[in-house]
C-alpha cells in the first residue's frame, strides 16, 4: 500500500486481491515444473508458496532498486511514472485518457497530435531527463489540453499515432469493450511459439473474455473467460458457480461418510 495511491494521498490498497491470484499462478506454475521434474527423476516433491513470499516477490523492480542502491523507495506516484515524463493519466471532458510520451521520439508524437508541436524545442522538455526535472510544469500544460475534449475525441486523435495512449475505463466500460485490433509479437525462438497481443489494442469482446453460461438456478449468467488461448486445445468454463453446498453430499459420500452421515450433518448445521 505504501507504493500504491496519489503522490500527496494517503496510501492506498490495490483494487483487487493481487497477492492471492498471483499466489495462485506462482503454485500453479509450481505444480507444472514439479509434474516435469518427477517425469525426469521419478521423484515427487512438497510445494511450499506462501502468500507473503509471492506478494514480495512480485515488488519486482522496485524490490531490486532497493536492494542494488541501498535507498529508500520514491513513494506513491499514482499514475505517473517515477523516471519517465509525461507518462499518466490526464483528465479529459469526462474520463481520464493514459498517455505515454516514453521516450524523445514518442514524446514529440504526443506534442504533435496535441497541436503543440512547439513544446519539442522548448529547453524545458527537450529531454526525458529536462522533463522530468520539469514535471509538474509540463503535465499542468497537457492536462490543459486534454480538457478541451473527451476522452474518445482524444482516442480518435491518437488513433494509428504509435504512442501508447488508453482511456482509463470502469469496470462496465472494460467488459463491453469490443473494438478488435491487435499487433502480434511474435517469438518464433522460444521454446514453444509465443504470441502476445499489443496491450493497447487488446478487446475484451474480440477476444471472447465474457462468455455467457446457463446457472441451473439463476438462469443465464456472465462470466470472464479464461485468457490464454492454445493452438489446439479449447479452454472453456466447464460448468456454472456452484449454488451453496451443491456437491456437499457428493463430496463426503466420495470420502466414504454415509447418506445417512450425511444427513446427520446437515440436519445439525455442520454442513450445507
Amino acid at each position: 500500500m505504501h507504493i500504491t495511491g496519489h503522490r500527496d494521498a494517503p496510501p492506498a490498497k490495490v483494487g483487487v486481491a493481487v497477492t492471492d491470484l498471483t499466489t495462485g499462478l506462482y503454485t500453479s506454475n509450481s505444480i507444472l515444473a514439479s509434474l516435469i521434474q518427477r517425469g525426469i527423476t521419478g521423484k515427487g516433491q512438497w510445494i511450499d508458496v506462501s502468500l507473503s513470499d509471492c506478494q514480495v516477490a512480485t515488488l519486482s523492480n522496485l524490490a531490486s532498486s532497493h536492494l542494488i542502491s541501498g535507498k529508500p523507495d520514491s513513494g506513491r506516484w499514482g499514475t505517473a511514472h517515477p523516471s519517465i515524463v509525461p507518462y499518466k493519466g490526464f483528465e479529459t471532458q469526462d474520463g481520464s485518457i493514459m498517455l505515454g510520451g516514453g521516450n524523445d521520439r514518442l514524446f514529440g508524437v504526443l506534442c504533435d497530435r496535441l497541436q503543440k508541436s512547439e513544446w519539442k524545442g522548448d529547453p524545458k522538455f527537450v529531454t526525458n531527463a529536462d522533463r522530468v526535472q520539469n514535471r509538474d510544469l509540463l503535465e499542468e500544460l497537457i492536462t490543459t489540453v486534454t480538457k478541451t475534449k473527451s476522452t474518445q475525441q482524444w482516442l480518435d486523435v491518437f488513433e494509428g499515432s504509435g504512442m501508447p495512449y488508453a482511456a482509463v475505463n470502469d469496470i462496465a466500460g472494460t467488459m463491453k469493450h469490443e473494438h478488435g485490433k491487435y499487433f502480434f509479437h511474435q517469438y518464433p525462438t522460444a521454446p514453444f511459439f509465443l504470441c502476445f497481443a499489443d496491450k493497447q489494442y487488446q478487446s475484451v469482446l474480440a477476444r471472447d473474455m465474457v462468455k455467457t453460461v446457463e446457472h441451473p438456478t439463476c438462469g443465464p449468467i456472465k462470466l470472464v473467460n479464461t485468457p490464454v488461448k492454445f493452438s489446439e486445445s479449447t479452454p472453456s468454463i466447464r460448468s456454472a458457480p456452484p449454488t451453496l453446498g451443491q456437491h456437499t453430499s457428493e463430496v463426503l459420500l466420495e470420502l466414504g461418510y454415509t447418506e445417512k452421515q450425511v444427513q446427520e450433518f446437515k440436519s445439525q448445521g455442520v454442513v450445507s
